[in-house]
Formats: C-alpha cells, sequence, structure tokens
C-alpha cells in the first residue's frame, strides 16, 4: 500500500478522528470554562476575599520593601510570586469543580435516557400466527 497510504489508513481509523473531535471540543470547553471563572466566579471570590489580587502577592529575596510587584520588577528585584501559585490552586479547584458539576449533569441526563421506559413491544409476527394458529385449532 505504501507510506502514504498506510498513513491516510491510520488517520481515518476511528480513535484518530474520536481523538481529534474530543481535543477541538475540549479546546472550546476551556473556553467555556476560563470564562465562567475569570467573568462569574472570580469577582464573586474577590467580595469574598475582600479584593485581594493573589496575583501581586510576592517575597522580594533582596530583603528590600516594595510598594508592589511591578515596583519590584522595575527595581530588577529577584521576588518569589507566591500569589501567582496561591492563584493558579483557586483557578484549579474552581475549574475542577465546574467540570464535576458539569459531568455530574451529564450523567444524570444519561442515566435518566436510559431509564426511560421503552413502549411495551408488541408480539412478534411468530406470536401471532401461533395464536391464530392455537384459534383455528380451536
Amino acid at each position: 500500500m505504501g507510506f502514504f497510504g498506510d498513513f491516510k489508513a491510520s488517520l481515518m481509523k476511528g480513535d484518530v478522528l474520536s481523538l481529534a473531535t474530543a481535543v477541538v471540543i475540549g479546546g472550546a470547553f476551556g473556553k467555556i470554562v476560563g470564562s465562567a471563572v475569570d467573568d462569574v466566579i472570580m469577582p464573586i471570590v474577590g467580595l469574598i476575599t475582600g479584593g485581594i489580587d493573589f496575583t501581586q502577592k510576592f517575597l522580594p529575596l533582596d530583603g528590600k520593601s516594595y510598594e508592589n510587584l511591578a515596583a519590584a520588577k522595575k527595581a530588577g528585584a529577584t521576588v518569589i510570586t507566591y500569589g501567582n501559585l496561591v492563584q493558579a490552586i483557586i483557578n484549579f479547584v474552581i475549574i475542577a469543580f465546574f467540570i464535576f458539576v458539569v459531568l455530574r449533569a451529564a450523567e444524570k441526563a444519561k442515566k435518566k435516557a436510559e431509564a426511560a421506559p421503552s413502549a411495551p413491544a408488541g408480539p412478534t409476527q411468530e406470536e401471532l400466527l401461533t395464536q391464530i394458529r392455537d384459534l383455528l385449532k380451536k
């Protein structure tokens, strides 16, 4: 078949197409979750924490005091920006919770769809013919 034929056959397998679809949908879903976190949840967290911006929390390693992170960086100070780590952890927990809620709702919807009673199946053609035969015998 040749190299390119094998390559094309490999790409057309269901697994590769499913993976590509999952990546595209995952990227789009990531944007939705990111917007929900940044635009809806983080303002609420900001209200709860009194408007603290964790990304501005830092520890200068030169022992000097700086007004803010921008001033420390402008002065060329080496800093540990531990606030970025705190913010990343908060974002992760919120995103993980958001995804958990969405997946749980999807599972409940799937179970509800599976549990929906289907219409009772009528007798098969063979069963009807058997009943007719039995009635004719009587």
